[in-house]
């Protein structure tokens, strides 16, 4: 059964693709949980230790889209072109691929940190100040050329997903008479993506709810916090796990067994 479990769950793209964005949200989840409370109660922190969980927050944030576009190609390789899968999702090119997602994550944000080593006075780097992005990255220059990057792989992500999964679905529909459920699977889907893609539209929706909601800033904050950062990451494992038939065959015969186990025990 181990070895079944390792041949699903570690030779199969899907799954490799699957792990590393439940990876990569955990990881974003600490880390702006960590942000958040710290905001909410102005701890201030020094420039060198906030830097580092900003970046490594940034880096995950922008990583999750990535994966997601990556895993909708995939998806779109199996169903479209099932007899091309074997030759072209193969376990090294997926690693590489996930490489190739951490880069254009790192080549997005770091030029900040560069430009903000360039920048800023000695004195800067020696402060204290509560954590956040623009406490960080503080060049005006820097906000105008988030956005624009910002606004490009919106574009670029957006067209990636909507064309394989309407090209899923309609070769779904073709091949199947239970159009319904494959149907249901691409809106359930095209939901998960919509909630990640507010990750490029995050600056501006904060923006909004600083002018619009001054009155309850902290609680709109929050909201904005839940809706666009802890949301998309909790539907993801259900998406992509709990409803895949194989990955869900073999949580259930796991947990099964640690009950089992726990039972004998007491």
């Amino acid at each position: 059964m181990l070895e079944q479990v390792y041949d699903i769950l570690y030779l199969n793209p899907r799954y490799i693709l699957f792990i590393h964005l439940v990876l990569n949200d955990m990881i974003h989840v600490m880390l702006t949980v960590i942000l958040f409370l710290m905001s909410y109660k102005s701890h201030k922190i020094s420039f060198y230790i906030c830097c580092i969980i900003i970046l490594i927050t940034l880096f995950a944030t922008e990583n999750t889209p990535l994966n997601v576009a990556c895993m909708a190609i995939e998806c779109y390789i199996a169903v479209c072109l099932p007899l091309r899968h074997s030759r072209i999702c193969t376990i090294r090119k997926t690693l590489m691929l996930i490489g190739l997602i951490w880069v254009t994550s790192m080549s997005v944000v770091l030029p900040d940190l560069f430009v903000t080593l360039a920048t800023q006075p000695l004195d800067f780097f020696h402060s204290q100040f509560v954590c956040n992005r623009h406490a960080v990255f503080q060049n005006p220059v820097l906000v105008k050329k988030s956005s624009i990057i910002q606004s490009v792989f919106l574009v670029i992500v957006w067209f990636t997903i909507f064309y394989t999964y309407f090209r899923i679905l309609f070769t779904a529909r073709a091949a199947s008479k239970d159009s319904k459920k494959a149907r249901n699977t691409i809106i359930l889907h095209g939901f998960q993506v919509l909630l990640c893609m507010a990750t490029y539209v995050g600056p501006q929706l904060l923006d909004v709810v600083q002018q619009h909601f001054l009155v309850n800033y902290f609680d709109s904050v929050f909201s904005f916090y839940i809706i666009v950062h802890i949301l998309p990451r909790s539907i993801s494992p259900i998406i992509y796990g709990v409803r895949d038939e194989n990955f869900r065959k073999y949580l259930k015969r796991n947990m099964l067994c640690k009950c089992r186990l726990i039972k004998n025990n007491c």
